[in-house]
């Protein structure tokens, strides 16, 4: 993610050891929500990888977490390039010896700007970027981490999309047709990878405010989501990290396939 930097302990607490020993890498999670589901699942005993295009960001995040007595490890990482996942897949395995969790979380939404363009106005460059990283990322990541999940005969996969693509938000098309893709993406995946007993799942989240310091109006954009909820208030990143954490855990094992939408109430399925 390139959103603006959140502490990574921001709710979050140790509430068990059920990730105890596990090994989960999570794209993107250099920043914001990303560093907020690291800190989650290494709070419950896992190894995390911070598989992050912004090399400096995954060194500071990985410092963080073992300052806190966690552990982890920073690996740059870009997600459109099957070389660069591969590399991720051998740091990995060089430091820990297995992958248990995927968290697809890297993506592109914050560089996009706040005016939302009409779907016929938007650049094909855009859209070609974000299809790549949001689509294609999610695709490449999870087939560089399969062949390791496969001999382990276990595995879990959590992708990210997000609660406008069930809702069908009336702009940034692209951002949403691609969130909308990641929902077929995980229960095609889900049906290939299940006779591995690998696991794959996926959460939606609501319009969430990760930002530190953010501007009037990215704050006012963050907290109109509050409006439509059942549950009257701005969503942060600290109400996301349980629904991960659950998806990577013993608790969902019988579980695939699903989408978990975490947004307050707003869209109800």
């Amino acid at each position: 993610m390139t959103q603006t930097d959140i502490s990574a302990s921001e709710n979050i607490e140790i509430v068990s050891s059920r990730l105890k020993d596990k090994v989960a890498i999570i794209t993107g999670a250099g920043h914001g929500i990303g560093l907020a589901y690291a800190t989650r699942l290494a709070s419950e005993g896992a190894n995390v990888v911070i598989a992050e295009l912004d090399g400096p960001a995954a060194e500071k995040a990985e410092l963080e977490l073992k300052s806190k007595g966690l552990s982890a490890l920073a690996v740059a990482t870009n997600v459109v390039e099957l070389a660069s996942l591969e590399n991720m897949v051998k740091r990995t395995l060089e430091e820990f010896g297995r992958i248990d969790i995927l968290v697809n979380n890297a993506a592109i939404f914050s560089t996009i700007p706040m005016s939302r363009s009409p779907f016929d106005e938007i650049e094909i460059q855009e859209w070609d970027a974000m299809m790549a990283v949001n689509v294609k990322g999610a695709w490449l990541a999870s087939r560089a981490v399969s062949h390791q999940m496969k001999k382990q005969m276990s595995g879990k996969i959590i992708n990210i999309s997000s609660g406008t693509a069930l809702k069908g938000s009336a702009s940034r098309i692209h951002y949403v047709t691609s969130k909308a893709a990641v929902l077929g993406f995980t229960r095609t995946l889900a049906r290939e990878l299940g006779p591995f007993n690998i696991n794959v799942n996926c959460v939606a989240p609501g319009n969430t405010l990760s930002e530190v310091d953010p501007d009037e109006s990215t704050l006012a954009f963050r907290n109109a989501g509050a409006n439509d909820r059942a549950l009257k208030r701005t969503e942060k990143p600290g109400d996301l990290v349980g629904a991960v954490a659950f998806f990577a855990s013993p608790d969902s094992d019988f579980i695939t396939g699903q989408t978990l939408v975490v947004d307050g109430g707003s869209f109800m399925h």
